[in-house]
């Protein structure tokens, strides 16, 4: 398959399958993702090419597998440790919160925690135990790096970066995007076959615009590039900001677009109270002087359990028409 015709998913298990390649200390291990590939497919056909040793399917206990895996990251493999959903996260919390992120702090940096947690967020109909995003929670946690890709492009890119780091990275995937190509839509039609790394750490500006900053992540940053195209037709001119990482959180690309555009909206799938939406405007506010304040406006999932109805779920969680609600709320206050 060509890398142009990449969906998400097939992206995400190239870089894992380069990686296993190029490293025989790379591991993947989780429910489901050996003899039936993943729920998303992100691993299909590694155990053919890899081995029941390096590609295994785990029994159903999260807190079992997930300390298996800070053990092999600890002994000096790089194990990628596969949650099926994000929202199963409170059930192995202790192995991540306070073993893999505190590990390398509470030994002085002698053990080091190459450790790869991968799990699927977001909304696809699929009730409040399954349409959860919490990057909000991870980021709240010191720690751990927090990434989440956008488009077939950064998932590679993030991934091959994930393994490669020497530090803890919880790596989220949208469920909603994952069979989707979408390789023109980061500006990229072809991306290389030997596996690259993007940046943890650096957000990347899709589209450039003078009237407002719109900043989001994952699928957001897909409904927010559509919001900017309907709002160039009423003549308004967005920016988009694709975060890329939460941890650690670009502010230098956010707070150079807002200083030009004196507006800024943040998109967030997560929920709204004490989350990532609430941190990017109050870290904008401190680091500008009291005269260079912009207008901020936060458009986030609202405190509630996400409803199992289509109908219901697409009235909480941000969309297209929201956005573009806001933005010229913004833009016109």
């Amino acid at each position: 398959m060509t890398n142009e015709n990449m969906t998400v998913s097939e992206a995400i298990c190239n870089a894992i399958s380069f990686e296993m390649e190029n490293n025989e200390k790379v591991l993947v291990l989780g429910e489901d993702i050996a003899t039936y590939g993943g729920v998303f497919g992100a691993t299909r056909g590694l155990v053919q090419r890899f081995g029941e040793k390096r590609v295994r399917d785990t029994p159903i206990s999260e807190m079992a597998f997930s300390g298996m895996g800070v053990g092999l990251a600890m002994a000096g493999y790089r194990p990628i440790v596969e949650i099926m959903f994000v929202d199963f996260i409170g059930s192995c919390l202790d192995q991540l919160y306070n073993a893999m992120a505190k590990i390398p702090y509470m030994s002085g940096g002698n053990t080091r925690i190459p450790m790869v947690i991968k799990t699927a967020a977001g909304c696809i109909g699929a009730a409040a135990q399954h349409s959860q995003c919490l990057w909000g929670t991870f980021a709240h946690l010191p720690g751990m790096k927090i990434v989440v890709p956008s488009c077939p492009y950064s998932a590679k890119g993030l991934m091959t970066a994930a393994i490669r780091s020497d530090d803890p990275v919880i790596f989220i995937e949208h469920k909603a995007i994952m069979r989707k190509k979408l390789n023109s839509f980061d500006g990229v039609e072809e991306f290389p076959e030997d596996g690259y790394e993007l940046p943890i750490g650096k957000a990347h500006t899709i589209l450039k615009g003078d009237d407002l900053t719109i900043v989001s992540l994952s699928k957001g940053v897909q409904d927010s590039m559509a919001a900017a195209r309907l709002l160039a037709g009423d003549g308004i001119n967005a920016e988009v900001i694709d975060l890329r990482s939460v941890v650690p959180l670009d502010m230098e690309t956010i707070s150079q677009s807002v200083t030009r555009t004196g507006n800024l909206l943040i998109v967030d799938e997560d929920y709204l109270s004490f989350g990532l939406s609430a941190e990017i405007a109050v870290r904008l506010l401190e680091s500008l002087s009291p005269h260079g304040v912009p207008k901020v406006r936060r458009l986030a999932t609202p405190d509630v359990p996400i409803p199992a109805a289509m109908s219901l779920e697409a009235a909480v969680i941000p969309g297209i028409e929201d956005i573009v609600i806001e933005a010229k709320k913004l833009f016109m206050a």
